[in-house]
């Protein structure tokens, strides 16, 4: 997508090899049209599969995710990292560590809003060692619903979480793919479809 490769290029930050800052248009400040070209990009590359949901980790990943659902007319569920008093003890649950924070997190989704009757589709901001990933696909896995594939808005294909997932056999469509952030810059591959 060459419109977020121009915008991470204009706007993102550099802050070492291994952290790109982009929350002057994607998770923190969001850019509406870029995320509805984002939404419609992955619809379209999803639309055959009959996804029911898509399910996504909260916050970064719910602006994608949310066009996303908006494009293919389905619900968009996000997974909680902190469980409010509201939500009754009946959910599914698993561990997620955060690279950028350094930080693990319990993440939670209602059962009451995810079934073996779902085929879900899973969208982020990020790809990097893949736990974000790994935790939401294990909570689809408790729920007996089958994944129709990942979607990813920025893969730092130098870290090994795209490389682990498609290697289990796992759809994995990235829109902007880094190579590397070596010298405060960001360089782009080719992106990255696993079919």
């Amino acid at each position: 997508m060459k419109a977020l490769q121009e915008k991470i290029r204009k706007d993102g930050i550099v802050l070492s090899d291994e952290v790109l800052k982009v929350d002057a248009f994607l998770n923190h400040q969001v850019d509406p049209v870029l995320m509805k070209q984002i939404g419609e990009t992955f619809a379209g590359l999803f639309k055959q599969d009959g996804v029911t949901k898509i399910l996504t980790l909260e916050s970064s990943g719910i602006s994608p995710a949310l066009m996303t659902a908006l494009e293919l007319n389905v619900p968009m569920v996000f997974a909680r990292k902190r469980k409010p008093f509201t939500q009754d003890a009946d959910v599914y649950e698993a561990s997620v560590h955060s690279f950028t924070k350094q930080t693990n997190h319990i993440i939670s989704v209602s059962r009451a809003f995810l079934n073996q009757a779902d085929r879900v589709l899973i969208i982020d901001d990020f790809l990097a060692n893949g736990q974000a990933a790994e935790g939401l696909i294990d909570i689809i896995d408790q729920a007996g619903a089958e994944l129709c594939g990942i979607g990813i808005v920025i893969e730092k294909a130098f870290q090994p979480g795209g490389k682990r997932l498609r290697g289990r056999g796992i759809r994995v469509e990235s829109l902007a793919s880094i190579r590397s952030l070596e010298n405060g810059t960001v360089s782009f591959q080719e992106e990255v479809h696993a079919k």
